[in-house]
C-alpha cells in the first residue's frame, strides 16, 4: 500500500495552502478537495495535519475501491491492478471510476491489457493525460 500512497502523492503534488485544481476546485495538501467549511485561503497548513487528511482520504478511496471490486466481480484481481484502481478512485471518486464500464468488464475477465485500453478511451485521459497514460501502462504491464 505504501507504493500506492507514494504514487498518489507524486501525481497529486503537495501544497500547504488552498489552491484551485485543474477543474477550478479549491484543493489543499495532496489533492484534498476542500468541501469542509474551515479551509482558509492564503493560510499555510501544517504538514502533519495535511498528512492526516491524506490518510483519511486514502482510506476512503481504498474502501470505495473495495466496494467497486465486489460490485464488478473483480475480487480476484491482481493486487497491483487493485492499487491502480485505488489511485483512480482517489482522483475521480467512486462514482467517476464506476463509469468505466468496459474497463470493469475487462478486469472481471482479468484482461489487464484490455482494461488499459479502456482507461485511455476516456475524458479522464484527456484531462490528466500523463497520469492516465502512466496508470494505463502499469495496468497493461500486468497483463504482458
Amino acid at each position: 500500500m505504501d507504493k500506492i500512497k507514494e504514487s498518489i502523492k507524486h501525481h497529486e503534488g503537495y501544497r500547504n495552502k488552498v489552491y484551485l485544481d485543474t477543474l477550478g476546485k479549491r484543493t489543499v495538501g495532496y489533492g484534498h478537495l476542500c468541501v469542509e467549511d474551515f479551509w482558509e485561503d492564503d493560510k499555510e497548513y501544517d504538514k502533519e495535519f495535511l498528512d492526516g487528511i491524506f490518510d483519511v482520504d486514502y482510506k476512503k478511496a481504498e474502501d470505495s475501491a473495495k466496494r467497486l471490486f465486489e460490485m464488478n466481480g473483480c475480487a480476484d484481481m491482481d493486487d497491483q491492478a487493485k492499487g491502480i484502481i485505488i489511485e483512480m478512485v482517489f482522483q475521480l471518486g467512486p462514482t467517476g471510476v464506476s463509469k468505466f464500464k468496459m474497463m470493469w468488464k475487462s478486469l472481471s475477465e482479468l484482461n489487464y491489457v484490455g482494461a488499459s485500453y479502456e482507461m485511455i478511451d476516456s475524458r479522464w485521459y484527456k484531462q490528466t493525460t500523463n497520469r492516465a497514460k502512466e496508470l494505463s501502462n502499469r495496468m497493461k504491464s500486468i497483463g504482458a
